[in-house]
């Protein structure tokens, strides 16, 4: 099965942020040669896992959940956007600094909690919270760079929340034209 560990904003967040992608996508006509994601798949990614065989996950469970209990809740607000390459255009995220140690520290607890569980990982990168906002169709690339609409979020920063929780997620493969979909298989409180 295919698993990554992610934090869910709430829905305040996701209305937010779905006024401002419609923005985005009003302003360009070309906005449509991208493929833009639902909101209910909206997340920032802690820990990509990938294929996980169902024998690990007791065990990758367990370590998640002494991860969560280690870490301490924080706040964050969606702000700003970015993209990899011209393949993904993102939201980024802004907390104070404090605040955003706390992230990348819990980040790091669910990656080295996989890697213990004996989930095989792939290189340890840099993390860049970022919630994936669209991607380029195969062939078809936007008429607009996706930096011209990453700088579109530039002034855009939602209400911040408490991050009191994250969840081990599931993704199930896209199937006619449809995105992935994501089934929480178990979401940990921080600090309990």
């Amino acid at each position: 099965m295919r698993l990554f560990t992610a934090v869910v904003p709430p829905p305040l967040q996701f209305e937010e942020l779905s006024a401002a992608v419609a923005g985005l996508r009003a302003a360009d006509p070309g906005a449509d040669a991208l493929r833009w994601t639902r909101p209910a798949g909206w997340h920032y990614t802690l820990a990509f896992l990938g294929e996980v065989d169902e024998g690990l996950v007791p065990e990758l469970r367990e370590r998640l959940r002494r991860g969560a209990r280690r870490s301490t809740p924080f706040r964050m607000a969606i702000s700003g956007g970015g993209h990899f390459g011209q393949g993904i255009l993102w939201a980024g995220a802004a907390a104070e600094h404090d605040d955003m140690a706390a992230l990348r520290r819990l980040a790091e607890r669910a990656d080295a909690a996989a890697r213990r569980a004996g989930v095989a990982m792939e290189e340890r990168r840099h993390y860049t919270p970022h919630l994936t906002l669209a991607r380029t169709r195969r062939g078809a690339p936007p008429a607009a760079p996706l930096a011209v609409y990453a700088a579109g979020l530039d002034g855009f920063t939602g209400t911040p929340w408490r991050v009191a929780e994250f969840s081990l997620v599931r993704s199930h493969p896209p199937s006619r034209g449809e995105d992935s979909w994501y089934e929480t298989l178990a979401t940990w409180p921080l600090g309990k």
